[in-house]
């Protein structure tokens, strides 16, 4: 069994309205599916990705309106990166970013690549990092009637951030219960730190790799708005999912099983550290249950839900979703 890479990362908001119209008109993503948060059906569960949602672009964002603000920190996902074509891209976002009055770092040498820290509007860590010479997994089909150029456009996941106390334990799980490779290091931002390992897994590529970096002069995260709650490792299907479970029962690792979230199935588990990691399947997809040219447009639900309907539109905010 080998994972696949990157699959999507969840994050928190606290308003879902502005969340909707920053990760769409401003980065240019498809809302590809509205739907409620599983664990608690009382808030949104938003999913944003390229023209059809494909396993390795999703950026998933669930809403807590009463959310403090994320206290970063140590075990924590500290940064998720989406990937741009080229070095020439990072331009053009430095630019459009700019104009939007967004707090941008400098165009950044990250392990041979060129990137760009930005913060969202409500505190989100994100790098956009250049494909120009990636090689490995490939990024999605940006979505066609976006504000951004397909030059130009987000195509996926890059590079998931993890800040740990001590990246041994860690590293163990990524390398000899999930079979990443390491592949190599390079400088962290803060200077007399210890350099951040890069790992990867399948075909490898900035879609398919985790960054560890140790500090242990952090306090522990404290999660809220502008945090990320778990980062999803892609499986090919169902039945490899079920190896896995059994793979981490063997290794007497806590988790939470097999999980049926309609759209893809999962298990959860927790890694040395606290970080919160989901396997999930690449199907069924987000056409199941709407045409692919009417994603995102309404509240969806997944089957087991659909007899709450009326319960959970009630309780949910109304969100306009037009795009």
């Amino acid at each position: 069994m080998e994972l696949k890479g990157l699959h999507h990362v969840s994050a928190i908001t606290a308003n879902a309205q502005e969340n909707f119209k920053f990760y769409t008109e401003v980065l240019g993503l498809r809302l590809v599916k509205k739907t409620v948060n599983q664990d608690d059906i009382s808030v949104y569960h938003l999913f944003y990705g390229d023209e059809k949602g494909s396993p390795g672009t999703e950026v998933t964002f669930f809403e807590i309106p009463m959310a403090g603000r994320n206290r970063d920190g140590n075990n924590s996902i500290s940064a998720l990166s989406l990937r741009v074509p080229s070095d020439a891209a990072l331009d053009y976002w430095q630019e459009r970013l700019g104009q939007y009055g967004i707090k941008l770092g400098e165009i950044t040498d990250r392990g041979g690549r060129l990137t760009l820290f930005f913060r969202d509007p409500e505190g989100q860590r994100l790098i956009l990092v250049s494909d120009e010479n990636n090689q490995g997994v490939a990024g999605g089909r940006p979505w066609a009637k976006g504000p951004v150029p397909s030059e130009y456009a987000i195509a996926g996941l890059g590079p998931v951030h993890l800040t740990v106390e001590n990246a041994a334990p860690t590293a163990a799980v990524l390398e000899q219960l999930l079979g990443f490779r390491r592949r190599g290091a390079y400088p962290s931002d803060v200077p007399g730190q210890p350099d951040v390992i890069v790992f990867e897994t399948g075909q490898g590529g900035s879609g398919a790799e985790v960054h560890v970096e140790e500090r242990n002069d952090l306090p522990p995260e404290h999660l809220g708005r502008g945090g990320v709650h778990h980062v999803a490792f892609r499986v090919d299907n169902e039945e490899e999912l079920k190896q896995w479970i059994e793979r981490l029962r063997s290794a007497n690792l806590p988790n939470s099983g097999f999980v049926d979230r309609f759209y893809f199935r999962s298990l959860y588990f927790r890694e040395p550290g606290g970080i919160l990691f989901e396997l999930a399947t690449d199907g069924p997809g987000f056409d199941t249950d709407e045409p692919a040219d009417r994603l995102g447009e309404s509240l969806a639900l997944p089957p087991f839900l659909e007899p709450k309907r009326s319960q959970i539109e009630e309780m949910l905010k109304p969100l306009d979703t037009r795009q």
